[in-house]
């Protein structure tokens, strides 16, 4: 809730001058932008989950016992999230990972210089301190909310504790790909890459807290990553890496890649749209040639593991899947679907997404 809402002297706006009002769409455009990198980051995180409980349920049954170290087992497949930075998007992240779902405050810490500035979510069980290289060896997925002046030494602090089985989310969008591979020494790294469009509009709702936003259907559906809406578009290079991420997961797990498609369309493929229920045999399904070349294919017995996928590549350069993800408008309309019912909410009219295929988004 704003307090200054119907304050018109005390609002922000009121001591612009006439010819600065032109530049108060760059607040509606940082504002959509922390939008959809918590609903993106969000939605990752409600599949890695997903991912993992699978994984854990297609565990053997015959060598569980009841014991303690099976209880540890069950206790290490829960999803547990690492924030490094406790500034505005560490705290907005922090709130809507809370708030809408995937992690529980026992399976969320947060290392910040400042610990004593989220006594909000300390109250709520999150633990908050300042050891980044303790968080790192604990969490499976790591994201870094830092500036990006601090990254550097950030990096140094981490990179001998960082596991190689940990995601790093990365929101400093001012460190290339690239570069940040060299500081962590690491390339499990999934970077969003957002474009703000000449059309802008500002749909992205001034006085609403980040989570109350994301429930407002017109905002959330703006999110959608094949959503043009807002003006802010995302690269779906990042789509991909969320892929090739969970395959790695998979891998991590020594599961055979034949159970990892078939975790793969469990997760990505379960949620479907009206045509499907009339014409099943329209609905995709992953294959291996989606994912390796066909040189490896041959290599590819029945039990053997994906390999494992060098992220950075993922989105830096073409892979075997950027084809099927980019040409197939039904693979499209089915993730755009489950990244709606991730979130609780329906399409207009449950019509088919408008799928944008405009390359300067790409």
């Amino acid at each position: 809730m704003d307090v200054l809402e119907d304050l018109k002297s005390l609002q922000f706006e009121n001591g612009i001058s006439e010819e600065d009002r032109s530049w108060l769409y760059l607040r509606g455009r940082s504002r959509g932008l922390m939008i959809e990198a918590c609903a993106h980051a969000v939605f990752f995180c409600k599949l890695v989950r997903n991912l993992r409980e699978l994984i854990h349920e297609n565990q053997d049954s015959t060598s569980l016992t009841g014991d303690s170290a099976d209880l540890a087992a069950v206790e290490e497949e829960k999803l547990k999230v690492g924030i490094i930075g406790g500034g505005h998007l560490g705290k907005q992240l922090t709130s809507a990972l809370l708030q809408l779902g995937p992690v529980p405050a026992e399976s969320l810490r947060i290392s910040t210089r400042r610990p004593e500035c989220l006594t909000e979510f300390q109250k709520l069980g999150v633990q908050c301190f300042y050891h980044n290289a303790y968080l790192v060896v604990w969490a499976n997925v790591l994201f870094l909310c830092c500036v990006p002046s601090q990254l550097p030494r950030i990096c140094l602090e981490i990179q001998n504790s960082l596991k190689t089985t940990c995601v790093v989310y990365s929101f400093v969008a001012a460190i290339p790909l690239p570069r940040l591979k060299l500081l962590l020494n690491t390339t499990n790294i999934l970077r969003p890459k957002y474009q703000c469009t000449e059309d802008f509009d500002n749909i992205w709702g001034a006085n609403k807290e980040i989570t109350a936003a994301l429930r407002d259907p017109v905002i959330f559906r703006a999110t959608c990553p094949y959503s043009p809406a807002g003006g802010i578009t995302l690269n779906i290079k990042w789509l991909e890496g969320v892929f090739y991420a969970c395959l790695n997961i998979c891998t991590a797990s020594n599961m055979a890649h034949s159970q990892a498609l078939q975790l793969l369309n469990k997760v990505f493929l379960s949620v479907h749209y009206e045509g499907c229920k009339t014409d099943e045999t329209s609905c995709p399904k992953f294959q291996l040639a989606d994912f390796v070349n066909t040189v490896y294919m041959k290599n590819m017995f029945h039990k053997r593991l994906f390999p494992w996928f060098d992220l950075i590549d993922v989105q830096l350069k073409e892979t075997p899947f950027s084809q099927r993800l980019s040409s197939s408008t039904v693979l499209q309309d089915h993730l755009t679907h489950l990244y709606c019912d991730s979130f609780g909410i329906s399409l207009v009219n449950k019509e088919k997404p408008v799928v944008s295929m405009d390359s300067s988004s790409q």
